[in-house]
């Protein structure tokens, strides 16, 4: 493990480090609604120490944030942010009521907000974030939704940290990629991008440089394969989007043995399934970010829990430009007029909603629950029917020891039952802890477990935990026990982003005047991920003010027919 960029723990009498006043039982805590972050403000962070042990001095140290603010992706993107701040100053705001608090909602308020109008952004429940939702048990500990990860090819998202002022909330690790290796039970093989090779020359050299994953002749036959993806640019990328990975490796003559070594980590992590399924332009959109991008795959974390660290700044701001964002606000129906458009939306407390225009920026399976019979029919909403979440289980456990076979950084597991894992005790700030591991998991693909029981699923992560840590961890909880655990399941997470969906992503302005949508699953070059949330909040608040004439005069006609 490099030393450098590591957090550290220091006993200034050189004792040993205790963290806890007393043992705690084994316990298991079942995820629910009930039990969300709620807006208040954020706890100060403390390092819990015992009274018999010396004063810790706590040091986190990462690595220095990427040069980012020069590439033409990030230019882009700040320039799209600044068409917001620089739009006229409308005479009369548009009062827009977005559905869902989750990265495509918060965004889209945020540029709304931005441009001078006056968003009404309404949760369902009583935590923010939507995908990156996360909750604090009773003892105060945080467990999330998904292991979130910040890659420097997200354009999008690291402008949104700067405009809000809080680039130093994300951790960059150090440029590599680490993979767990099966055939050799708690060691890993690392790609290491160097410093000082601009791209694509940094990722060629880390490919070339790991001999333990690939043989030379595999690495000729998969760079042989990339080069129609490399000299075709984006119209290449998006033509295979009817193409398996799977299939597309093997219709290039790619062994198998490439898919197994590297792809199946990769397709589990970007989409939680296996390569069968995944579709190939999924797969070529990132390769061509990490590789054409001197930063694009260094990744960074998140220094606490998502809601309090980045959903409640991007609150702070709309409601400092008078918008406003009401958690508790679920919606029982989209009530129409008789043309077919939004007249208001109506929320379970009985409360009615109106507005100028309307978003709907939950997931798409939530869109297509509250979907009127009367839009179903048009071709816009049809196409949706294609587009379905696909099952997630995020996996939390606390364990009684610092687990020594771990790194500072994201980890590919390699296992049939786990997609990513890293120690978050070590990899963010909130949540460190100098004497016990915390592992945060993510359990993909999940459809045959998302019903099984939350033992069932501790008990066979932890005999995945046995092949990746087998001197520390035993399934029987021999070695390291197990204080606690938490499991989160997401029946419907990001959409399934298999073979021929492409055509069915839908724009962000729908053909009903005054209705918008915004989420990963709409139309955005950056498919199922926060980037994508993000930039397409940011597509549906420009559509949304570039209709400013149309739908304040549409606001005018409904004016007067009221009085009539």
């Amino acid at each position: 493990m490099s030393l450098f960029g590591n957090v550290s723990a220091i006993n200034l009498t050189g004792n040993c480090l205790l963290s806890i006043t007393s043992s705690r039982d084994v316990l298991s805590f079942r995820h629910g609604d009930t039990m969300g972050y709620r807006l208040q403000s954020p706890p100060s962070f403390i390092t819990k120490t015992n009274k018999n042990v010396s004063p810790l001095k706590v040091v986190c140290v990462d690595y220095p944030r990427p040069d980012l603010d020069n590439t033409s992706n990030f230019l882009e993107a700040a320039y799209l942010s600044s068409t917001f701040r620089a739009s006229p100053r409308p005479p009369k705001p548009l009062k827009v009521v977005i559905a869902g608090a989750g990265l495509a909602g918060l965004s889209t308020a945020k540029y709304l907000a931005d441009a001078g109008h006056k968003p009404i952004l309404l949760e369902a429940r009583d935590v923010l974030g939507g995908k990156v939702a996360a909750w604090k048990d009773d003892d105060g500990d945080w467990y999330e939704t998904g292991l979130h990860i910040f890659f420097g090819a997200y354009p999008n998202i690291q402008n949104l940290f700067g405009e809000l002022g809080i680039n130093d909330r994300l951790q960059w690790k150090e440029h590599s990629m680490i993979f767990a290796m099966p055939n050799k039970p708690g060691e890993f093989s690392r790609f290491d991008f160097p410093d000082v090779l601009p791209a694509p020359l940094n990722g060629i050299w880390a490919i070339l440089r790991n001999n333990e994953m690939l043989t030379w002749p595999e690495k000729v036959k998969f760079a042989i394969g990339l080069l129609p993806a490399m000299l075709g640019g984006q119209a290449y990328v998006e033509a295979q989007d009817g193409l398996s990975v799977q299939d597309w490796m093997r219709q290039r003559g790619i062994p198998d043995r490439v898919t197994t070594e590297v792809f199946i980590a990769m397709s589990k992590a970007l989409n939680f399934i296996n390569p069968d399924e995944l579709s190939m332009q999924c797969i070529l959109i990132a390769l061509n970010r990490f590789l054409q991008e001197k930063h694009g795959s260094k990744m960074a974390f998140l220094d606490g829990s998502p809601p309090e660290r980045l959903c409640m700044p991007i609150v702070e701001h709309i409601e400092s430009l008078g918008g406003q964002v009401r958690l508790n606000s679920r919606i029982q129906k989209i009530e129409l007029n008789k043309d077919g458009t939004v007249r208001n939306f109506l929320l379970y407390d009985g409360n009615i909603i109106e507005g100028d225009a309307y978003v709907f920026a939950t997931p798409v399976d939530i869109l297509k629950l509250l979907l009127p019979e009367d839009w179903k029919a048009i071709p816009y909403f049809k196409k949706l029917d294609k587009l379905v979440g696909v099952p997630v289980i995020n996996v939390h456990i606390w364990f009684d020891r610092k687990l020594k076979n771990t790194y500072d950084h994201l980890l590919f597991s390699r296992s049939p039952l786990l997609s990513v894992y890293a120690d978050m005790s070590v990899t963010c700030k909130e949540y460190y802890d100098p004497n016990r591991s915390m592992l945060e998991l993510v359990f993909a693909p999940a459809e045959e477990w998302i019903s099984r029981s939350d033992s069932d699923i501790i008990d066979a992560t932890m005999s995945e935990l046995s092949r990746l840590f087998p001197d520390e961890i035993a399934a029987d909880q021999s070695k390291a026990k197990i204080l606690k655990y938490h499991v989160v399941k997401t029946p419907r997470s990001v959409y399934k982003t298999v073979p021929d969906c492409e055509p069915c992503r839908p724009l962000q302005r729908s053909p009903l005047e005054g209705f918008y949508l915004a989420g990963d699953y709409t139309k955005q070059k950056y498919l199922a991920s926060m980037e994508g949330a993000v930039l397409s909040g940011k597509f549906c608040a420009q559509a949304i003010v570039k209709d400013y004439e149309l739908l304040a005069a549409r606001r005018e006609v409904v004016a007067e027919a009221s009085l009539v």
